[in-house]
């Protein structure tokens, strides 16, 4: 789940940050690995400031390639050397151009403070870059004691909000355009699994709490959005029953009344357009009991939105919108807890 849904006003909102109009860029014939090159930044950094801030739109070949005008460039440039001087990505992202300007030139002379400056825990929190070496790599070990590192500076909800779930992200761009393969995925996925489980065993939650289940349906396969679901249930008191990944309607169903689940949560990755999907939903809503919570999640989630809507399943966007909704679950009707938003 660790994906969330695109601004639909922002190819507007960018060209507006960089001055030009959609019309107006003739020279957006830069790829990403020109862009890469050109600016010092991984082509995987490139694409988290766009998927995540909303820092560029580039525009797009009819085979979904991206391509850079020389505006994309600048910006890309600035938010470089911001972030350098001590700002975080997520409150600079969207400044104009021309206030980016002005913040490097106020960084090179010394006249200016950075007014959000990156605090020394974030700053001493391992990099996503550094995962990605270190899954390259296939290096267990390393990517493992990253990990760790990371869950003592950021807390256990923090390792998954702030490096986990964009890391599953840009596996799974990186997947996408053939720079790791599935065995990197897979690989990361095992170690994550471990690491997470450690993380989470301080929150043991009591014999009362509620029952979440946790899958991804038949023909989902990647299950680190799952992982991450489930890790986050823990942290907000939930009892976790995880299933793993690609499971039949009828498993997943099967357990949820076993175990009198409050409610079930799957995660949607990859593919975003299986044709079988929205049965296997439906047979699932069917078999389920009517107070059974059904959530839905992940980056081909909105792929998916007739079909949730048609069988009444909470869309989740984001980690911190599934921590707001399982609160929520907890609460009594009658003590004043919100709709589900659907």
């Amino acid at each position: 789940m660790a994906g969330s849904a695109r601004n639909p006003d922002f190819r507007l909102h960018d060209a507006q940050h960089c001055g030009d109009s959609v019309q107006e860029m003739p020279d957006a014939n830069h790829p990403i690995r020109l862009v890469s090159r050109l600016t010092g930044l991984s082509m995987h950094v490139i694409r988290i400031w766009e998927q995540r801030y909303n820092a560029v739109e580039p525009l797009r070949t009819p085979t979904n390639r991206r391509l850079y005008a020389k505006s994309h460039i600048e910006r890309l440039n600035l938010l470089r050397e911001v972030t350098r001087a001590g700002y975080k990505i997520s409150q600079v992202a969207r400044l104009p151009t021309e206030k980016l300007r002005k913040l490097v030139t106020e960084s090179v002379t010394g006249n200016g403070r950075a007014a959000c400056p990156v605090t020394e825990t974030s700053a001493s929190a391992p990099s996503i870059d550094e995962c990605v070496t270190a899954i390259k790599a296939l290096n267990a070990s390393a990517l493992e004691e990253i990990l760790k590192r990371a869950a003592s500076v950021l807390g256990a909800l923090g390792l998954l909000q702030h490096l986990i779930a964009p890391l599953a992200q840009t596996l799974g761009e990186l997947w996408r355009t053939g720079e790791i393969t599935a065995a990197h995925e897979h690989f990361a996925t095992a170690v994550i699994r471990v690491v997470l489980g450690n993380a989470v065993k301080p929150f043991g939650s009591p014999a009362h709490a509620p029952v979440l289940i946790v899958a991804t349906p038949a023909g989902q396969v990647h299950e680190l959005g799952a992982l991450l679901v489930g890790a986050t249930a823990v942290n907000f008191g939930w009892r976790v029953t995880y299933l793993g990944a690609s499971l039949p309607a009828a498993e997943i169903a099967g357990a949820a009344q076993l175990s009198r689940a409050r409610a079930v949560a799957l995660s949607l990755v990859y593919p975003d357009d299986d044709p079988q999907l929205e049965g296997e939903l439906e047979r699932l809503r069917e078999a389920l009991p009517p107070q059974t919570v059904l959530l839905v999640g992940g980056r081909a989630m909105p792929s998916y939105r007739a079909a949730l809507k048609k069988i009444e399943a909470v869309r989740i966007e984001s980690l911190s919108h599934l921590g707001s909704t399982l609160e929520d679950l907890r609460k009594p009707p009658n003590k004043g807890s919100r709709k589900l938003s659907r």
